[in-house]
């Protein structure tokens, strides 16, 4: 490969034990899986100059996100909703073009969910104000609905301060979280009460509870544990709504894939990187080791492999890496993909099905790594909005039952529930958690012989999460989002010590889910470039942005009208000749 002056090789580690070799027109070697983070760092990377290969474990791209097909069927292997639109679409802006542009169409959900209750009843989640109105007021009257709106009032706050402080700020030290701009807004936040004690300030019922926070499991985390801030996920579901991708959720991932190879990168599937190549002094990355023996040299890695995994089997072993391993984190999953020979109307897009024992049934997968007796579990239809997502009068259906991660031999044994271990006998977990579906589903919608209607059945399980992806203990959202795993405390988009090399993706600042990923993909572009010496070419351009007309202009009220000075005047006024009334009295 030829260089041009100037040119700089830079290597991206990504999440499957795979690699990206980024070239930068300065030369980037980037050794990370074609996940979310890895295509949006690897385009940001060639916009801004550099030539860059993707090496992928996997003969696909998107990682986790990435469509599984039978015979006309198709599924989302993880995420089949996408909630935070704004940051998908500053991704696709940064790199000069749109999401419409680049042939991806969202389609909006509505309802957001149907929520099933083991008593029968059933609640709407929806971005129409009206019919939340009803929802809300047919459990908890009108003081509910208000309440309801001092609930999104709050859930707006966390998100927006969140996005401008967090997702959008990298946090290299603990003092990054000295910041003033952000200490003034830390306890806005709530990171020190749960999503649960937040909402229940709001909703006054357990059902309406349980509506408002079981979202926490989007971070993998029970909703009694999650910091408070996190409501913001059920303000974005709320207040911009959940849309799908017509054709899957890979449409984007691989619509970013395609921009970056425009732009010069080329991807390299079924090729998975062994280790990171360090100098001598081992403070230095020079590249990567493939398994194929060949050794590719690069100035800068960019680590997108799960993080974990990365530190313990793609680095030399130290004391941070087996630190790593000890932290909390995210639950796993059985997931199953349905193939069905007929439609079935009782089910919407997205449905939850919540426990009847809420809060046990978060102790089960989060304290005692199990899987329990009466899981929750979500309920996928993409065939109910993308009609192409199976064949004619016939549905797709993807079910996720959330389990404890793989424990260790080290690890103790719950006393009850499912045990997910690693002698696990997983055959019989996945029957009985096909059959707790079946007889959930059936009994609270009326759907009827879901058994008989079922064509094709595909699994994962937290082992095979992990084998595929090379998922630390299976964990399908990589670390824990616990106030001691965020912010200056989660794993650094820079190598502590080694130079040259960066991360990103779930595991690693700011955190898990692909909007917040692509987030995570600028940050560590930018610093990225920042060690170059190299300018952002999407840095917002300075200027104005034209004429405001008087009409559109801001105008801030003063605190008190005229009439409410001239109203406390005489209050004063009169108070004071009270007070020396009084006094005379007493004289």
């Amino acid at each position: 490969m030829s260089k041009k002056p100037a040119q700089k090789t830079a290597i991206v580690v990504g999440k499957h034990d795979d690699a990206r070799f980024v070239q930068e027109r300065r030369h980037v070697n980037s050794e990370a899986g074609a996940g979310a983070g890895g295509v949006a760092t690897a385009a940001r990377l060639a916009k801004a100059g550099f030539d860059v290969t993707v090496f992928e474990k996997n003969d696909f791209t998107g990682g986790r996100c990435s469509l599984i097909h039978h015979d006309g069927y198709r599924f989302d292997q993880g995420p089949s909703l996408l909630l935070l639109p704004g940051l998908f679409r500053e991704t696709f802006n940064d790199l000069g073009t749109s999401l419409e542009a680049e042939g991806v169409q969202l389609m909006k959900c509505e309802p957001n969910y149907n929520i099933w209750f083991d008593d029968g009843k059933s609640f709407e989640l929806s971005t129409d104000v009206t019919r939340m109105k009803l929802e809300v007021e047919k459990w908890e009257g009108k003081d509910g609905f208000e309440r309801y709106l001092g609930f999104l009032q709050e859930a707006h706050r966390h998100y927006e301060i969140s996005v401008a402080q967090v997702l959008k700020k990298n946090f290299t030290s603990l003092f990054s979280m000295a910041r003033p701009a952000f200490l003034r807004h830390l306890f806005p936040l709530h990171p020190f009460e749960s999503i649960y004690s937040r909402a229940s300030k709001y909703f006054w019922t357990e059902r309406l509870r349980r509506v408002f926070t079981f979202g926490s499991m989007y971070m993998g985390m029970s909703p009694f544990d999650a910091p408070g801030t996190y409501s913001l996920l059920q303000y974005t579901e709320l207040a911009e709504g959940i849309w799908y991708p017509q054709g899957g959720f890979h449409t984007v991932l691989a619509a970013l894939a395609k921009i970056g190879e425009k732009m010069g990168v080329c991807y390299r599937l079924s090729t998975p990187v062994s280790s990171v190549k360090l100098d001598e002094s081992g403070r230095l990355a020079t590249g990567v080791a493939l398994e194929s023996g060949e050794t590719v040299s690069a100035d800068v890695v960019v680590i997108n492999a799960d993080l974990v995994y990365a530190y313990n089997n793609l680095l030399p072993k130290s004391s941070y890496g087996r630190s790593l391993e000890k932290r909390s984190t995210s639950c796993s999953s059985i997931s199953f993909y349905w193939a069905m020979d007929r439609q079935i109307p009782e089910l919407t897009t997205h449905n939850i099905f919540l426990a009847k024992h809420y809060r046990e049934s978060f102790d089960d997968i989060f304290k005692q790594q199990l899987m329990p007796a009466e899981p929750s579990f979500y309920l996928n239809v993409p065939s109910r909005i993308d009609p192409t997502a199976a064949p004619e009068g016939k549905d797709s259906i993807a079910v996720l039952v959330p389990v404890g991660h793989l424990l260790d031999k080290r690890q103790g044994i719950g006393r009850k529930g499912l045990q997910v271990t690693n002698k696990q006998d997983w055959e019989s977990m996945v029957a009985k958690a096909r059959r707790i579906v079946f007889s959930t589903v059936e009994a609270r919608t009326g759907a009827r012989d879901l058994q008989g209607a079922l064509v094709k059945e595909i699994v994962n399980t937290p082992q095979s999460w992990k084998d595929a992806f090379n998922l630390d203990k299976g964990a399908i959202l990589g670390l824990s989002h616990s106030f001691f795993n965020v912010l200056s405390f989660r794993p650094k988009t820079q190598h502590p010590s080694i130079n040259r090399l960066h991360f990103v993706g779930a595991s690693a600042h700011p955190g898990t889910g692909v909007p917040i990923v692509l987030a995570g993909a600028k940050l560590t572009s930018e610093q990225v470039l920042e060690s170059f010496g190299m300018a952002e070419p999407w840095a917002s351009k300075t200027g104005t942005k034209g004429e405001v007309k008087d009409i559109d202009r801001i105008h801030v009220l003063p605190l008190l009208s005229n009439t409410h000075i001239a109203a406390l005047v005489l209050v004063i006024f009169f108070t004071i000749l009270a007070y020396r009334s009084l006094a005379l009295e007493g004289v």
